[in-house]
């Protein structure tokens, strides 16, 4: 059994409207025990109309405000858990690391929402190639922010770019790109950084979480040790979602655990 969610968001991130303590409140009735808190900071992010300069950078001064009255309110309810989902692009190295070191995040998520100026999340990001080339580019990009940043935990949803491709997971797997996603894994296990498993996709109608099952377990095999869980949930519906489903594909994978994280250090309830 799983009762801790390590990948949510609220109003604090540009992409939800749902009231912190609306979501610290789904999360007392889907029976956590502890919740983490991961707004997103995405700086230069690309400037679109419905996407102004900014519109993606986290206030972490009101942010923690919020932040510190719920934890003392719900505090015999709950552990609330401090952290931020920074986007991460090879150039933002030097301002992530800052923004970072600002405040005593409890637990730090690194992302690649923007490939090469591109978020996946857009068509755009797709035409005139073939899916695998942009799925190809996309993990190559977390290749090239790994060499350059390691100011994180664990590095989230790896394959994000299938949510969105054109055909999603149609045909994908850790087999089809193997190669490349050796290469992210043993580098992250070199720097002593974890990977997530990731129930967003699950809710997005796919057949397996983000990463798949199949880098799951190659972490696994690779030696990896931190596998934190997360719903990636921006309303209360979506805290904790098919965390059933999750304990069984960690178990599979060869996890008699998971991870949570209080002041970066970390921690390994057992399933």
């Amino acid at each position: 059994m799983i009762t801790a969610d390590y990948h949510l968001h609220s109003s604090f991130s540009a992409d939800s409207d749902t009231p912190m303590e609306e979501m610290v409140k789904g999360g007392i009735q889907a029976g956590l025990t502890h919740m983490c808190f991961t707004e997103h900071n995405d700086f230069d992010y690309p400037v679109s109309e419905s996407s102004p300069a900014g519109f993606w950078d986290l206030n972490p001064d009101a942010y923690l405000y919020d932040f510190l009255k719920l934890r003392e309110k719900y505090a015999d309810q709950i552990t609330l858990c401090f952290g931020v989902e920074l986007g991460m692009q090879p150039h933002l190295s030097r301002k992530n690391a800052a923004f970072a070191k600002e405040h005593d995040y409890d637990f730090i998520i690194g992302s690649s929402h923007i490939c090469n100026g591109k978020d996946p999340y857009q068509l755009s990001f797709y035409e005139g190639r073939t899916q695998e080339e942009a799925y190809l580019e996309y993990f190559g990009s977390i290749l090239d922010n790994l060499k350059v940043y390691s100011n994180f935990d664990i590095y989230g949803h790896l394959d994000y770019v299938v949510r969105y491709g054109p055909d999603k997971d149609k045909g994908y797997s850790y087999e089809a790109y193997r190669d490349i996603f050796d290469r992210i894994l043993e580098q992250l296990i070199s720097m002593e950084k974890g990977i997530e498993i990731n129930t967003a996709g699950l809710a997005k109608g796919m057949r397996e979480p983000n990463p798949c099952i199949g880098v799951i377990k190659r972490y696994r095999e690779l030696g990896g040790e931190i596998i934190t869980t997360g719903s990636d949930a921006h309303v209360p519906a979506q805290i904790a979602y098919a965390f059933d489903r999750a304990a069984d594909i960690l178990k599979d994978c060869g996890f008699k655990y998971y991870t949570t994280y209080e002041k970066r250090s970390p921690s390994f309830p057992i399933l």
